[in-house]
């Protein structure tokens, strides 16, 4: 098991151009992570190869693991030109993470961005030739490399644990599974602990990431604040200090003998380098309790 941090996790300074992503390796292995997972916002990759090469090299010269790679993808397209555009849009993102040497790339399957009657089960089934056979064709090009391609809860329209469940078992692909979330559940209502419970066994790597809650008749008033689809309120926090029982999903993850990469997702108020490295020490400190 390696407990490391999501790019994503420190976009504010990304954005502010306080660091690269060559400083974000730098600051993973400063303070005390062991991988860092790419979610190329406030930096590109697959149109700066050198810049690609130089974040590859410079992961190997610290020992920081690349993990994952993360990229939004739409399958749902209302043309088969628009589907084969996508199509080779993600290839070539498939051809980046073989070329940073890393095993394992999630990509979404519809926009993420979705108004309520595109969140419901209908639009799901609707939807779910085309995200099926999106995923069969990054799968199955990805396999080439030996690469392992992932769904994530993610995106409100595929992710309740159910409807992962169902693309996982129409895309049947050996190389198709999920990374597991164990926050994102919230986002539709879910129970972080049942999502985390079923999904577990189609899981190859796992994020940590923590909410506030308030239910929908208490409004919280003025913060991050954003809605479920039942109109619950959340906010993101540094893990170990919101609501999600962070503890007892450390007892299931471990219960089930799981030792890959574990990455620390921050979307919270405070600042992003100080969430990001109390997240990771609260990850490794509580994973060792238990």
């Amino acid at each position: 098991m390696k407990i490391g941090l999501s790019s994503y996790s420190l976009l504010p300074a990304l954005k502010a151009e306080k660091m690269t992503i060559l400083d974000v390796v730098q600051w993973v292995k400063d303070n005390g992570g062991e991988h860092l997972e790419l979610v190329p916002y406030g930096y590109t990759l697959v149109d700066n190869l050198d810049l690609a090469d130089a974040l590859r090299d410079k992961a190997r010269s610290l020992g920081i693991d690349l993990s994952n790679y993360s990229i939004p993808a739409n399958f749902v397209q209302e043309t088969e030109e628009a589907f084969e555009a996508e199509m080779e849009r993600v290839k070539q993102h498939v051809d980046l993470v073989h070329r940073l040497g890393i095993r394992h790339m999630r990509h979404d399957v519809t926009a993420f961005t979705l108004p309520p009657e595109k969140m419901t089960i209908e639009y799901f089934e609707t939807s779910l030739p085309l995200i099926v056979r999106g995923s069969q064709i990054i799968a199955d090009y990805a396999a080439n490399y030996g690469i392992t391609t992932t769904i994530e809860n993610h995106g409100f329209s595929v992710q309740a644990s159910d409807r992962v469940q169902r693309v996982l078992a129409e895309v049947n692909r050996p190389n198709f599974k999920t990374t597991l979330d164990v926050g994102n559940f919230m986002c539709v209502d879910e129970a972080p602990l049942v999502g985390v419970r079923k999904n577990l066994p189609y899981a190859s790597l796992i994020h940590f990431k923590d909410f506030y809650f308030r239910p929908y008749y208490q409004d919280p008033g003025e913060g991050n604040w954003f809605r479920t689809t039942n109109g619950n309120y959340l906010r993101g926090a540094i893990v170990g200090h919101g609501d999600i029982e962070i503890r007892e999903i450390i007892k299931l993850i471990k219960n089930t003998g799981y030792d890959g990469y574990v990455t620390v997702e921050f979307e919270g108020m405070e600042d992003c380098e100080i969430g990001s490295r109390i997240g990771m020490n609260n990850l490794r400190k509580l994973w060792n309790e238990n």
